[in-house]
């Protein structure tokens, strides 16, 4: 009897490892991408996983533009020595290294007056902008909406994608999405293995659908009220652009943006498994065309000459207009930042405004100073509840942007 139980717990044995290795086999794709994902911020890899996303995740291909656009070399500018943050003063040096800032660039008055690359980055890399990618979606926003594909702000999401009524998103206002104000209920916590933003990220690496993903969220406020961080909003915006244009965000920004920027490299943009894009964090380029975005909103939406973006878009985008939305401490907020279209105003605005993408990535842009400050970073302090990194960034542009304002005022 013991030897007929044995024989067939061998044979159950071997059927369950013939099931595994049948599975490994067919989903070996998807489980060595759990894996690097799964291993995506570890501090050794972090800084080569950044510029090698399209070995980990899959992708899709925008072309550098046929008529690339050089910047004009000015004279070359020092960084300064110090920056002052919280009351303190902080070496710049020690700061990037600490940082781990891979590539840095400062355009002034229309010319390359500083471009840095150190850990291994080039003019080529691609790197990941995390979410520094939703101030390219709000601009094909408003694009789409000068084009006439969308009517305006003022209408709701349900209009375009109705697989989102009955969800949190149901009757929200266009608008309310761009302001991070949709009143869904998101949990954006880094640090929390079961936070709705790392749930997200499971679904991008188990390649499950990001729009399916949007459909499980709930409403926690009444939209509109209240500035509330969901990364999840930007893939929303991304769903009615698809709607709404009849193409692919890779597709409609190759088009609309990345020719006309006059784009010197390749970028590409993560896809989920049903050819979604990424569209809160997931493009992929170098870092002279993220800057090249900022170049667009310092002159108005205006690219040598070309209205590419409405210069009333640019404003509306970059000015926070709502008591919700504004900088400083804030009730009716969650960030001390002030909030546009998916641009960021500093808590001490200097007439500026920035990108930014966790782990400190930023196009950072200064109207005062005609200053736009492109940057990347792989940071893996950056969740140290102690330390507001990206405040500590902010602070240091709006340092050189005063160093370029001290120089140019008139001798006494």
């Amino acid at each position: 009897m013991l030897k007929k139980t044995l024989k067939y717990l061998g044979i159950l044995l071997l059927i369950l490892l013939l099931i595994a290795l049948v599975l490994g086999l067919i989903y070996k794709d998807k489980i060595k991408r759990v894996s690097q994902v799964n291993s995506l911020f570890d501090k050794e890899l972090m800084t080569d996983n950044f510029r090698n996303m399209d070995k980990i995740v899959g992708t899709k291909l925008m072309t550098k533009s046929k008529t690339p656009y050089r910047f004009n070399e000015g004279k070359k500018m020092e960084l300064p020595e110090t920056f002052s943050y919280d009351g303190k003063q902080h070496n710049t040096r020690d700061f990037l290294k600490k940082i781990q800032n891979s590539a840095m660039m400062v355009l002034h008055k229309d010319s390359l007056v500083l471009e840095e690359y150190r850990l291994g980055h080039e003019p080529s890399t691609q790197h990941i902008s995390w979410s520094v990618a939703k101030s390219f979606v709000s601009t094909l926003m408003g694009i789409a909406i000068a084009e006439g594909k969308i009517k305006s702000v003022e209408e709701k999401c349900t209009d375009y994608v109705p697989m989102l009524k009955g969800t949190g998103y149901d009757g929200v206002r266009i608008k309310d999405i761009l302001q991070m104000s949709s009143g869904v209920l998101f949990n954006e916590d880094y640090a929390d293995f079961n936070s709705d933003i790392n749930r997200m990220g499971r679904t991008v690496a188990f390649g499950t659908s990001l729009d399916e993903f949007a459909t499980s969220l709930t409403r926690e406020k009444k939209p509109g009220t209240f500035n509330h961080y969901v990364s999840i909003d930007t893939h929303v915006l991304s769903m009615i652009i698809r709607a709404a244009t009849g193409k692919s965000i890779t597709e409609y920004m190759q088009e609309k943006l990345w020719n006309k920027l006059g784009t010197e490299y390749d970028a590409k943009w993560i896809v989920d498994d049903y050819d979604a894009e990424f569209a809160l964090g997931g493009l992929n380029a170098a870092l002279r065309d993220y800057a090249k975005i900022g170049r667009l909103y310092l002159y108005g939406g205006n690219w040598n000459g070309e209205q590419i973006v409405p210069e009333q878009w640019v404003k509306d985008a970059t000015t926070p207009d709502a008591p919700h939305l504004m900088p400083g401490n804030n009730p009716n907020s969650s960030s001390t930042y002030g909030y546009g279209y998916q641009w960021w105003i500093p808590q001490n605005p200097m007439d500026d405004f920035t990108a930014a993408g966790i782990y400190n990535q930023y196009v950072y842009v200064n109207r005062r100073a005609e200053m736009v400050i492109a940057f990347n970073s792989s940071n893996y302090h950056f969740n140290d509840p102690e330390v507001d990194y990206k405040s500590m960034c902010v602070a240091l542009f709006q340092e050189i942007a005063k160093g370029s304002l001290e120089e140019t005022l008139p001798e006494e």
